[in-house]
Formats: C-alpha cells, sequence, structure tokens
C-alpha cells in the first residue's frame, strides 16, 4: 500500500495544477464533461475503470501493469485524451521521456487544446522540456496552460521568461550597489 507522502507525489504527477488550485473555467476533478463528450457511456465507464486501476497499480509500485491499464483504456477509446495524459505520466515515471512527449502531443491534439485534460498534458509537457533544456519550447507550453487557468503554468512562465530573468538580475546588481556590504554588516 502507499503512503500518504506516495500518493501525493503520484497525485503531483497525475495532476499537476490541482496542488495550485482548482482551474477557472474548467470542469473540476470528476466532472470531465468538457472532456469527455461524445464517447459512448458504456466505454467511458470501462475507460474510466481502466483508469482508476492504472493510478492504483501506479500508486503500489506496478508501473507495468500501469501501463497496460492505460494502454487498453487508449485501446478502447483511442480519441480520449486523458488515458494518453495518464499514460504519458506511467512513461516518464519508467524512464522513457521520448514516449511520454509523444503521448503528451496526442493529449493535447485530441483535446484540442482546451480543457482540464490538455491544461495538464501542457503542464507536463512544459515540464519535460524544462528537464530537458528546451526552455523556449517549455515556455511556450506553460504559457498556453496559463492561459486555461493553471497558477502553477503561470509561474512557471514567468520564471522562464528572459525579460523576467533580466529585470531580477538587474534587481540584484542594485541592491548590491546599495549595500556592497551585504546585509549582515548592518
Amino acid at each position: 500500500m502507499a503512503s500518504a507522502h506516495d500518493r501525493a507525489v503520484l497525485q503531483a504527477i497525475f495532476n499537476p495544477s490541482s496542488p495550485f488550485g482548482d482551474v477557472p473555467g474548467v470542469a473540476p476533478e470528476g466532472d470531465s464533461s468538457d472532456d469527455d463528450t461524445g464517447f459512448d457511456a458504456d466505454s467511458l465507464r470501462r475507460v474510466k475503470a481502466l483508469e482508476v486501476q492504472g493510478v492504483s497499480a501506479a500508486e503500489a509500485g506496478d508501473l507495468h501493469g500501469a501501463l497496460q491499464h492505460f494502454s487498453q483504456a487508449i485501446q478502447t477509446l483511442p480519441r480520449r485524451a486523458a488515458a494518453y495524459n495518464n499514460r504519458a505520466q506511467t512513461l516518464r515515471l519508467q524512464g522513457n521521456t521520448a514516449g511520454a512527449l509523444q503521448d503528451l502531443e496526442q493529449a493535447v491534439s485530441l483535446s484540442g487544446g482546451a480543457g482540464r485534460t490538455a491544461c495538464q498534458a501542457l503542464v507536463q509537457r512544459g515540464l519535460l522540456l524544462r528537464l530537458s533544456g528546451r526552455d523556449d519550447e517549455a515556455r511556450a507550453d506553460f504559457e498556453r496552460a496559463a492561459a486555461l487557468g493553471s497558477d502553477f503554468a503561470r509561474q512557471q512562465a514567468v520564471a522562464l521568461n528572459p525579460y523576467a530573468a533580466l529585470c531580477n538580475r538587474m534587481h540584484e546588481v542594485m541592491s548590491k550597489l546599495r549595500n556592497p556590504r551585504g546585509p549582515e554588516t548592518q
């Protein structure tokens, strides 16, 4: 059984915008009406059950099992973006960054770049791009996710903004000029 800390980490991975509050204008967790319209109700019910099993397997440390559940969900409803997003996180946990990026691209494409799933996929893809040093692409994803309501993405976009970095650096220089001995000698 996963500890509370493990569950919190998995929650942050599978839903990176959730620790930073609700996403305005986007359906809350459990109400994915903007992402799930147009699917057969029985198939959607089966897919959601597979996704719950996948998350449970990941929480238990069974990444191979989680991957199987998410892949089966994708086979059942290949046009549903959320399962690609979930599988991407499992692939990333397994160290398959390229596969994770492909699934996140598919999630963004299938979602039309709108809704909770797109927001989550953009944040997660932005994080992976940033880790690989592709800051311009990461900033673009964070800006898109911020426009969808993610406060976390907004913070990341600001952090990657070269003008903001320059302003911060100028502020540091000005502080040193005002107090060349540093704050400890005042």
